[in-house]
C-alpha cells in the first residue's frame, strides 16, 4: 500500500498571492517524495470573521452593510486572482466560482435580513464559502504548474451530526466516504486539495467543526486515510517555548508530547487545534509543525507519550497566555454543603455557549470562581442571576463578582510538577518580578499549572516563566 502525507495549511499560508506561491513550492517538493498527497487549506486570512461579520449585520437590520462586506470579500479574492493566475481559462474558472459564492452570500444575507436572526445552521452556511473559494484558487494555480490537482468539498468527506458550529463527525460512515471519494484521486496521482473547517449531516446540510477546525479537518481525513504522516504548517518554526514576541530567547522543540501540544493548544497557543490531536492519538501516523514560510527551518516532531523519555517528563516544556478573559466569582455562606450549586454554575454558562477556561472551586461549594472569555462574561452573569434569582433573594449567594482584563498564563510540561521543586522556582519567579497572582490552578495530570494575572502582569510573567524553561531545558 502506497504511504500517504496530508498536509494542513493554514490561513496565512494562503493569506495573499505571495503566500500562496509558498505554499505552492512546499506542496510541489512533498509532491516529488509522496506519490499520494492530500493537501487541506483554510480560508485566506480574515475572511471567516469577515463572512461573520457580515452576517451579523444582516442580522441586525444593516443588509446594506452585509453588501458591502460582500464587495470586499469579492475584491480580496479577485486580487490574490489576479496576481496569481495567469491563464484566462483558469482566471475565468476560479472567477466564475467567485462570483458563485459571492450571489450565495449575498443570498444567505439577505434571508438573515429578512427572518432578522442568524442561525447557527446559517451562520455555518455563510461561514463555509471562505474555504469554498480558496480551494479553487489554489487548485486551479497548481493546474497551471502542470500539477494535477482538483479542489474536494469536505462535506462530502466528513460526515457530522447536527450539531451546528461545533459538529462532531461520524467516524465510521467518514471513513468510508474519504476513502471512496479520495483514494481513486490518489491512485491516478491527483492531488486533491480540500476544504478544512467543513462536513455535512446526513440530510446534506453544510456543518462546521469549530473555529480552528481545518486542524482537526485534516486529522480526520489522516486517520481515514490511514495516512503515514500529518504537516500542520503555520507560519511559525513549528511548536515554540512561548510566543517570540514576548521573548526573543523563544526556541524550538524538536519533539513534544500528545498529552503536552494538547494542554499547549487548550492553554491558548496557536499552533494545532487540540481535536486535530486527539483525533490521531492512538492511530500511527507522524505529525509535524512546520513552517510554510521557512519549509528547512526548525520543525516539531509530535510523538506519543510512551515514546517521551524520563528525562523529557521532568521537563518544563513552553508557557502560554490566554488573553481577554474574565474571572467570575459567586459567592455565599448560604451555598456551604448545598449539593448541585457547581452543575447549576456551570450549566447557566454553558446555555450561553461560553467556553470555561479554568475553575478553581473550594470544595464545601461556598465560593466557585472560574474564566471565560471577556466577551461572553456579561452574558454569564445575566444567567447566573436568573439561575439563582431565589438565592439571591435569601442571601444564600451574596454576590457574582466581574474581575475583568486578565489574562491565564500556563505552563506546560508532562510530569514536571510531581514534586514541589519547579512549583517554588515558579511562584518564586513571579514574586521576584512583582507580579500578583489572581488565581491558581493545576491540571490533574501534573502536566501543567496555571496562574491568573492581570493584563499588564501578563508579558512580564510569561517571560520570567520562560527564563526558568530555557533554564530547565
Amino acid at each position: 500500500m502506497h504511504k500517504i502525507l496530508v498536509i494542513k495549511f493554514g490561513g496565512t499560508s494562503v493569506g495573499s498571492a505571495e503566500a500562496m506561491q509558498q505554499t505552492i513550492s512546499q506542496i510541489q517538493v512533498a509532491r516529488q517524495k509522496w506519490s499520494q498527497l492530500v493537501v487541506v487549506i483554510s480560508a485566506v486570512s480574515g475572511v471567516t470573521d469577515l463572512l461573520l461579520s457580515g452576517a451579523k449585520l444582516a442580522s441586525s437590520g444593516n443588509e446594506k452593510g452585509a453588501y458591502e462586506v460582500a464587495h470586499e470579500l469579492d475584491e480580496k479574492h479577485r486580487r490574490i486572482i489576479n496576481e496569481l493566475l495567469k491563464s484566462d481559462k483558469e482566471k475565468n474558472f476560479v472567477e466564475n466560482r467567485l462570483n458563485t459564492h459571492i450571489q450565495e452570500f449575498s443570498s444567505l444575507c439577505h434571508a438573515i435580513y429578512v427572518l432578522g436572526e442568524a442561525s447557527p445552521r446559517a451562520l455555518d452556511a455563510v461561514s463555509s464559502l471562505g474555504e469554498r473559494i480558496s480551494v479553487n484558487i489554489l487548485a486551479a494555480s497548481l493546474r497551471e504548474l502542470q500539477c494535477d490537482a482538483t479542489s474536494v468539498l469536505s462535506s462530502k468527506l466528513i460526515r457530522t451530526d447536527s450539531y451546528f458550529q461545533a459538529a462532531n463527525p461520524d467516524m465510521d460512515t467518514t471513513r468510508e466516504m474519504s476513502r471512496t471519494h479520495l483514494l481513486p484521486m490518489l491512485e491516478q496521482q491527483i492531488v486533491p486539495i480540500v476544504t478544512g473547517f467543513i462536513g455535512s449531516t446526513d440530510a446534506g446540510a453544510i456543518t462546521t467543526l469549530g473555529r480552528g477546525g481545518s486542524d482537526y479537518s485534516a486529522g480526520i481525513i489522516a486517520v481515514a486515510l490511514e495516512a503515514s504522516e500529518l504537516w500542520i504548517c503555520t507560519d511559525v518554526d513549528g511548536v515554540m517555548t512561548t510566543d517570540p514576541r514576548i521573548a526573543s530567547n523563544a526556541k524550538t522543540l524538536d519533539t513534544i508530547a500528545h498529552n503536552e501540544i494538547v494542554e499547549l493548544a487548550s492553554a491558548g497557543a496557536q499552533v494545532v487545534h487540540p481535536k486535530a490531536i486527539g483525533v490521531i492519538m492512538d492511530q500511527n501516523i507522524d505529525l509535524w509543525i512546520r513552517n510554510t514560510f521557512n519549509p528547512e527551518g526548525a520543525a516539531t516532531r509530535v510523538v506519543s507519550d510512551a515514546d517521551v523519555s524520563q528525562t523529557q517528563k521532568r521537563r518544563a516544556k513552553a508557557v502560554t497566555a490566554v488573553r481577554e478573559q474574565s474571572l467570575i466569582a459567586l459567592e455565599g455562606r448560604g451555598m456551604l454543603g448545598v449539593q448541585g450549586i457547581a452543575a447549576r454554575t456551570f450549566g447557566a454558562a454553558a446555555r450561553v455557549r461560553a467556553n470555561v477556561t479554568l475553575i478553581v472551586q473550594t470544595s464545601s461549594e461556598q465560593s466557585i470562581l472560574f474564566a471565560v472569555p471577556s466577551i461572553v462574561a456579561d452574558q454569564v452573569v445575566l444567567e447566573l442571576e436568573r439561575e439563582f434569582y431565589r438565592e439571591f433573594e435569601w442571601n444564600d449567594i451574596e454576590a457574582v463578582n466581574v474581575q475583568n482584563n486578565v489574562v491565564i498564563v500556563t505552563v506546560i510540561g508532562s510530569g514536571l510538577f510531581a514534586t514541589s521543586e519547579f512549583s517554588g522556582r515558579l511562584f518564586t519567579a513571579l514574586g521576584e518580578n512583582m507580579v500578583d497572582v489572581l488565581s491558581i490552578t493545576q491540571g490533574t495530570s501534573g502536566g501543567s499549572i496555571s496562574v491568573v494575572v492581570s493584563k499588564s502582569d501578563a508579558d512580564n510573567s510569561v517571560r520570567a516563566i520562560h527564563e526558568l524553561i530555557v533554564g530547565v531545558s
